[in-house]
């Protein structure tokens, strides 16, 4: 039973009452971006403000190169023009100092939807993990404490005036966090005056949480604070929904808050009966078991993907005169993977303009063939070995040019796609260049995450280490790309006996055909990305881990040129 102020009315206990407001950190963060848009638009600038206990304790701030222009509207308002940003930094380095900045603490903006959408899209551009923080919005605050009389609107000049503000908002990313923080502060003495006195009720005093909600927060009771992976179950023990935690009981308590928004997950709670956990000994082991247990259980509520094995590749066909053709089960020397049958088709189609070879499917014999040219070969771009007029020593080469591409070692038929991209600008055939320069820039990405993908999956066994923060460190065994064993050494033991037991105890993988040897892409993907940044170290392998240097990766200067020049044209449109 709760009073009308949707808070408890019987004695509280400690755990229940969490987390003392003057004892949490809050960073409150403002951005400035090209536009509203936070999948076409770019951050321009980040500012934020630490504080605890009312007191400031650092501050962040950065101008950020968005790779564009800025529109005309935008620096107007906000003072921010080309000039000032293009010494700046990327996004690409901004956005993990930002997120070690803001580790561990409550973020809070004015507009939070907006502010965090772009945090996150970044993150997400940059495959770099969201470490989905408590998030307080300063407006939906504001509407839940203060009347119409004293504020007309919950504009950040309005409340800051309101609350007296020292500082005034510009539409600057500093100083409108600044001033975030001073309304923040009007804030949190408001709703002190009726009771809520820390961030677990400070979050269930916003409108959106229901009753019914509040009291599933006992599912969360005895959880560990550890990592590791959550199951929802529903009432027939299905697994309603799989994330992944630093803190199992203090993420898992999150979604019986208001800082839990998304409706289809508030349906989720409604149904949900228990909470089943794993415990992990570090985030890559509760990143890889999410995956797992998503393939195994394919819950309902979970938006990603829940079939990694269901992925297209593209081969050449087994024959005399081998064609391109577009399959779901790999062999050795295939491309992928691809995500739907259409990105790999796609692909195709560039490769087809970048190489010799044959587009038609018939299958033509290596002596004597009798098919009928077609009507690519009547306009010069095919040679016909249907009808005999090219042999199987002839073919070969564009066979190979393709295969070279694909295992990394040259990238001539990419080169020859560059020089029709170049031609085609020279005759001033823009909007063709365009589109030749969209999918190349695709087929790109595409080789190159295969070739990198498939380097890792090629290693039969790896040992690694990443240091925890206490002086102790993470340790994981992967074997052709799957995490085979995780383990922690703390500080004071000694970590190469732990890494022994570890291999003694590690999962044996059987490897399949195909370049990622059975693993799924998202798996290794997560891998990589766990091994190649925090200071993570190779203690041994059994084989050289090494990426192809002349494969696609070679071109990604290309393709930041390609998104640049892109960006600019929408802009310029």
């Amino acid at each position: 039973m709760t009073d009308v102020a949707g808070l408890p009315d019987r004695q509280l206990t400690f755990d229940e009452l969490g987390t003392p407001l003057r004892d949490v950190t809050f960073v409150v963060v403002d951005l400035e971006t090209t536009g509203g848009s936070n999948r076409g638009d770019a951050i321009t600038e980040i500012g934020a403000v630490k504080v605890r206990g009312g007191q400031v304790i650092g501050e962040f701030g950065t101008l950020v190169n968005p790779g564009r222009g800025i529109p005309p509207m935008i620096m107007s308002l906000t003072g921010i023009t080309d000039a000032m940003v293009t010494e700046a930094p990327r996004i690409d380095s901004v956005l993990p100092a930002f997120l070690e900045f803001a580790a561990g603490c409550v973020l809070v903006a004015h507009n939070a939807p907006f502010d965090v959408g772009f945090l996150r899209s970044a993150a997400e551009a940059l495959e770099r993990p969201w470490p989905r923080p408590t998030v307080l919005c300063t407006v939906r605050l504001a509407r839940r404490i203060l009347s119409r009389d004293e504020a007309p609107n919950v504009k950040l000049g309005t409340l800051a005036r309101l609350f007296r503000s020292d500082t005034t908002p510009s539409h600057r990313a500093l100083a409108d966090a600044r001033a975030t923080v001073n309304v923040l502060h009007g804030l949190l003495e408001r709703v002190g005056g009726v009771g809520v006195q820390s961030l677990e009720e400070l979050l269930d005093y916003l409108p959106e949480v229901t009753s019914a909600q509040r009291r599933k927060r006992e599912l969360a009771a005895d959880l560990p604070h550890a990592p590791g992976v959550y199951l929802f179950r529903g009432p027939r023990e299905e697994v309603l929904y799989v994330g992944t935690a630093v803190d199992l009981r203090r993420r898992v308590r999150q979604y019986f808050t208001a800082s839990e928004s998304r409706a289809r997950v508030r349906e989720m709670v409604a149904i949900a009966e228990r909470v089943d956990v794993v415990e992990c000994a570090h985030s890559l082991e509760a990143e890889v078991r999410e995956l797992r247990l998503l393939a195994a259980h394919r819950p309902r509520y979970n938006r990603r993907s829940t079939t990694p094995h269901r992925a297209w590749w593209i081969v050449l066909t087994d024959e005399a005169f081998p064609r391109l053709s577009v399959v779901r089960k790999p062999r050795d020397e295939a491309m992928g993977p691809f995500r739907s049958k259409r990105a790999a088709e796609e692909a195709v189609e560039s490769l087809h303009d970048g190489s010799e070879v044959r587009r038609c499917v018939e299958r033509i014999p290596a002596r004597d063939p009798k098919g009928r040219p077609c009507t690519l070969a009547e306009i010069g771009r095919c040679a016909a070995p249907c009808a005999g007029r090219q042999s199987v020593a002839e073919y070969a080469p564009a066979v190979i040019d393709v295969a070279d591409l694909f295992a990394g070692t040259r990238t001539t038929v990419l080169d020859r796609l560059g020089d029709q991209l170049a031609e085609l600008s020279e005759r001033q055939r823009f909007e063709d260049a365009a589109r030749r320069r969209d999918r190349l820039a695709t087929l790109v990405r595409a080789l190159d995450r295969g070739q990198r993908l498939a380097a890792l999956a090629a290693v039969g066994e790896l040992v690694a280490a990443r240091p925890d923060g206490a002086g102790g460190w993470h340790l994981a065994v992967i074997r052709h790309g799957r995490l085979a064993s995780a383990g922690t050494a703390r500080r004071g033991v000694p970590p190469m006996p732990v890494v022994e037991m570890l291999r003694a105890s590690a999962e044996t993988v059987l490897c399949e055909p195909g370049p990622l040897r059975g693993a799924t892409a998202d798996e290794i993907t997560v891998i990589r990305r766990w091994l190649t940044t925090g200071g993570t170290r190779l203690v041994d392998s059994d084989v050289l881990w090494a990426e192809p240097a002349g494969g696609a990766g070679s071109w990604q200067r290309w393709v930041a040129k390609a998104d640049a020049g892109r960006a600019g044209y929408a802009a310029a449109d």
